[in-house]
């Protein structure tokens, strides 16, 4: 009675064991095939994100401005942060939310082109 016992709990365990690594392996299946897509997993809930082409969307943002490497550096921050640019070479600001409407400089003017 206690060899079947004993069995039967150790195959539990095994079973356990595998289930954990087969789960844990799953999941660094999904975050490769999501970045490998151009998305990021961010934060404890694994959100997905997508990434944007910042540079090349900022370069399109900034091309009319009297100021482009000035414009291209400010929208590259945005950018960077909010995960959004806004179309167009200006307005259109309110289409990112508040996170590209809402950020200020010290002086607190406007960041965001």
């Amino acid at each position: 009675m206690q060899f079947s016992n004993m069995v039967s709990r150790l195959f539990l365990l095994a079973a356990i064991v595998l289930f954990c690594i087969a789960l844990a392996s799953s999941d660094a299946k999904i975050e490769n095939q999501d970045t490998q897509r151009g998305q990021e997993v961010k934060g404890a809930n694994r959100r997905l994100l997508t990434s944007v082409d910042c540079v090349g969307l900022c370069r399109v943002r900034c091309s009319l401005h009297s100021r482009p490497n000035v414009c291209t550096r400010a929208c590259g921050t945005c950018c960077a942060r909010c995960n959004c640019v806004p179309p167009g070479t200006s307005g259109n600001r309110e289409m990112c939310g508040r996170c590209y409407t809402d950020m200020t400089t010290h002086g607190n003017k406007t960041k965001c082109p």
